[in-house]
């Protein structure tokens, strides 16, 4: 196997969603592979890489180092290729392709008359790298990082859209402490928090942050901490695993190793609360969408990778053995840790097949999620400066999926879309009372006006819930809430213990009447004056007027509690 640079290496630890690749560092690749220096065609390459990403942030950690390599861009009888990194959610085109990066004879590929072939590039090259080479036409992207590099694909004057969904993680991505006093997102005030800059770790954390209860101030006092990129997530756990921070945000199986080996820790926020935050795409060149040949490829591509969800699911030993079989850093992982651990990530990764995806990108009606991902990403990145160039197209969401290789397998499984218009969780009066008797992972309040000595909802107060709880709530797909009416200290109290709690009321019941949420999701409560989020004896400290100070006070908020 080819040396990798040292830019490579730590370009394998910054990969979005590949947690693999800083896995495989810890598990021995580094000395494996030893410490060869970047060759001039190497250089270059990053160079044309970095200028093409329009000299963002984004475009500096992902830019391309592999030599460029021959190929087609748009179709002929040449094989499909299509970029991916050493990541499990990737298991079932593996398991599609015979257990192999090539088509083998009587596979899922094969048999649709399919000529596949992955290419493992652990360095990240950017899109514009991977197209312009022809080291391949589709790449895996996350929907976060997506939403960086399309404007700057746009700003090297090419194109390319999503294609499928392939995977969701729901508690692969978490935010962990070692400390018993971090039981929230807002309990990480004054402490250190590890992760890497610009991944979904950064993402979700920013995420959890705005939405919660802590005025601009307090936020300030959560010490976020980079790892340097060359180490990445295995820098991150080390940090945590050494006492050099308090808190971390890690994906698996970093993720799995830190908690099992830190006494004590615990996850915070994870995404099997915040289910419907990230995912994995699968994006194409759209040169090769705008050919007659390369839809053909696309449309086989798309139906074998359902199809291997399937045979994955259902017999997860053989997307183990896929994995170890076709990537070296997973051969190593099953040497070190065994095959039961490399199974036991599936479990916070959801396979995406057609029904998943209809639910997701809102083809059956609901929320598309995919859309909401994609805009909200992009402006957490935009205000995070990922996006150095000022020039980068804002881009609908809409423009940046093809959703007709999905339609087309909808259309063929009625079963599929008949399950994807169904609710995917279920909640109970139950499952709310044992919620509830854990405390609030993260309070969002919301500026809910109401007409005074009244909780009736207006108009505006409407507008309100839908901006500012909605997402929130579909953010959270698998969580039950807290719903509280709250005061400031002024008037009766036990006026604002009754008001307070019709107001949180009057939410609901426009949450359940208008959106359809399950009322079994909610709890209703009315604190009056009693909880506080500004003192307003000194508001001064949390750099407000009094006046500021008590309308924060007066918020309706929204607490999630944790996942199931």
């Amino acid at each position: 196997m080819a040396q990798l640079t040292p830019l490579a290496k730590g370009l394998i630890t910054v990969i979005v969603l590949a947690a693999a690749g800083s896995a495989a560092w810890n598990f021995g690749l580094k000395d494996r592979f030893g410490q060869a220096e970047p060759s001039a065609e190497q250089s270059q390459s990053a160079e044309q890489s970095a200028d093409a990403s329009g000299g963002s942030a984004l475009g500096k950690f992902f830019s391309g180092v592999g030599g460029k390599t021959s190929g087609d861009k748009a179709g002929g009888d040449k094989p499909l290729k299509v970029s991916i990194v050493s990541f499990h959610g990737y298991a079932p085109a593996l398991v599609a392709n015979g257990n192999s990066l090539t088509t083998q004879p009587g596979s899922i590929y094969a048999a649709k008359g399919a000529s596949i072939e992955f290419v493992i590039q652990d360095d990240i090259p950017t899109l514009s790298t991977i197209f312009e080479s022809g080291a391949a036409q589709c790449a895996w992207r996350t929907s976060d990082f997506w939403a960086q590099e399309q404007p700057n694909l746009r700003n090297a004057k090419l194109d390319a859209r999503a294609v499928m969904v392939v995977d969701n993680t729901q508690g692969g991505d978490a935010v962990i402490s070692r400390d018993p006093a971090v039981r929230s997102i807002e309990d990480l005030v004054g402490h250190k928090v590890a992760l890497l800059e610009f991944t979904p770790s950064h993402g979700m954390l920013i995420d959890a942050i705005e939405n919660s209860s802590l005025s601009a101030r307090r936020k300030e006092g959560i010490r976020t901490v980079f790892i340097n990129a060359e180490e990445g997530t295995a820098g991150v756990r080390a940090a945590f695993e050494t006492k050099a921070v308090d808190a971390a945000v890690l994906w698996d199986p970093d993720l799995a190793l830190a908690l099992r080996n830190v006494p004590g820790a615990k996850v915070v926020y994870s995404t099997k609360t915040a289910t419907n935050l990230i995912y994995d795409v699968m994006v194409c060149d759209t040169r090769l969408l705008n050919t007659p040949e390369g839809r053909t490829k696309v449309e086989k591509f798309v139906e074998g990778w359902m199809e291997g969800v399937k045979v994955a699911r259902a017999n997860p030993d053989q997307a183990v053995e896929a994995l170890v079989k076709t990537q070296e850093f997973f051969k190593l992982l099953a040497d070190k840790e065994g095959r039961p651990f490399i199974k036991s990530l599936f479990a916070n990764v959801v396979w995406t097949g057609v029904e998943d995806n209809a639910r997701i990108l809102g083809l059956v009606g609901g929320t598309n999620h995919y859309e909401r991902v994609y805009r909200r990403f992009d402006q957490i990145y935009r205000a995070a400066g990922a996006l150095a160039n000022p020039n980068s197209p804002v881009i609908a969401p809409q423009d940046s999926f093809d959703y007709s290789f999905i339609q087309t397998l909808l259309a063929r499984d009625k079963s599929a879309a008949s399950a994807a218009a169904l609710p995917s969780e279920t909640f109970t009066q139950a499952g709310l009372r044992e919620s509830a008797q854990s405390a609030a992972i993260v309070t969002k309040p919301v500026m809910v006006s109401f007409p005074r000595a009244s909780a009736e909802l207006n108009k505006r107060a409407q507008r309100s819930v839908d901006t500012e709880m909605v997402p929130f709530i579909e953010n959270n797909g698998k969580a039950y809430f807290e719903i509280s009416g709250n005061t400031d200290a002024t008037g009766s109290r036990e006026v604002n213990m009754r008001l307070s709690e019709a107001r949180a009321r009057a939410v609901v019941d426009y949450l359940a009447g208008q959106w359809e949420f399950p009322r079994e999701r909610f709890k209703i409560v009315g604190n009056g004056p009693d909880r506080p989020l500004c003192d307003e004896g000194n508001p001064a400290a949390e750099a407000l007027s009094r006046e500021d100070c008590q309308a924060m006070n007066r918020s309706t908020r929204i607490a999630v509690f944790g996942g199931r």
